[in-house]
């Protein structure tokens, strides 16, 4: 219960960050942040299940999960189209936050289900991403494609102001939960060093293993931020830890955060002397003189 929280990426951290890098190494931070978000939370929501159950066995629960997560993509699709079926033929102008208002009517169906509640969202946001890959043959006939871009535009810019206010509450609300008497405490920082090296050497062999020797800065890009707040409040009361202090928290998601500045910059750099180094060595180059017609001709006769 405790580990989950801890080994999520924050890709609200993560995302705006790795803007500068190559197209590559930039697409695998992104796919890695936002399946480590989702594959996250719902482990975590699955354990906690279990907790309060009291079924550790899991014989019967692993098999309901995955009945669960079928049965939530399903119903999660079938919303995604109605969705945009319904809001593309709407002509009113204030459509926007009624659909933000239907999407937080899905969450909390799903929530009251028991169903993944994110992967609704998901695959929402995925409908709408890639209309032409899921609006193919009959299907494409009732998209309207002009009013549905207009609809994912709209809905983008508010994502992306209202993500901006929920982090910096909930930060607020973490800074004021936190005594900073207990970063003094030795103990704390022994144990947030102990897990910020554990998450770098899991991390350095499962990248050597499948990216090769290239891992910088992928190695170092592993912040810890808001997602990780949050469900460690949400740890049933059950399974707390008595002893447990929350600075541990914040050593731990300052210092992942510091490590991956300190590595931009380093890649930064290192990418700038690479550029000048290659800058600076000049091209070479060899003179010719174009030969004049007759030696042609008489190089020719010799051959003969």
């Amino acid at each position: 219960m405790y580990a989950t929280p801890l080994s999520i990426l924050s890709s609200a951290i993560i995302i705006p960050s790795v803007a500068g890098l190559s197209n590559v190494k930039k697409e695998f931070h992104i796919y890695e942040s936002t399946f480590s978000d989702i594959l996250g939370i719902m482990l975590f929501y699955f354990l906690a299940g279990q907790w309060e159950a009291a079924d550790h066995a899991g014989g019967n629960g692993v098999a309901g999960f995955f009945g669960n997560l079928g049965l939530t993509i399903a119903i999660s699709l079938v919303a995604s189209y109605l969705i945009l079926f319904i809001f593309q033929n709407i002509r009113s102008q204030v459509k926007l936050f009624l659909l933000i208002a239907v999407l937080l009517l899905l969450y909390a169906l799903g929530k009251k289900m028991h169903l993944s509640s994110l992967i609704i969202i998901l695959a929402f946001g995925l409908v709408i991403a890639n209309m032409q890959l899921f609006f193919r043959g009959r299907l494409g006939r009732w998209l309207d494609l002009e009013k549905a871009e207009n609809i994912y535009e709209g809905l983008h810019i508010i994502t992306m102001e209202t993500a901006f206010v929920v982090r910096t509450f909930f930060f607020v609300i973490f800074g004021l939960t936190i005594s900073l008497v207990s970063l003094l405490h030795l103990d704390v920082a022994l144990i947030s060093g102990l897990i910020i090296l554990s998450i770098y050497a899991i991390r350095f062999v499962i990248l050597r293993l499948f990216l090769g020797s290239d891992i910088i800065p992928q190695l170092f890009v592993a912040p810890r931020g808001l997602i990780t707040i949050l469900l460690f409040y949400a740890i049933p009361k059950e399974a707390v830890v008595p002893g447990f202090e929350a600075g541990i928290l914040l050593f731990i998601i300052i210092g992942t955060s510091l490590i991956m500045t300190f590595a931009m910059v380093y890649d930064k750099q290192r990418a700038g002397k690479a550029l000048k180094k290659a800058q600076g060595v000049p091209v070479g180059f060899t003179r010719w003189k174009a030969p004049k017609i007759g030696e042609v001709i008489a190089e020719g006769e010799e051959e003969r």
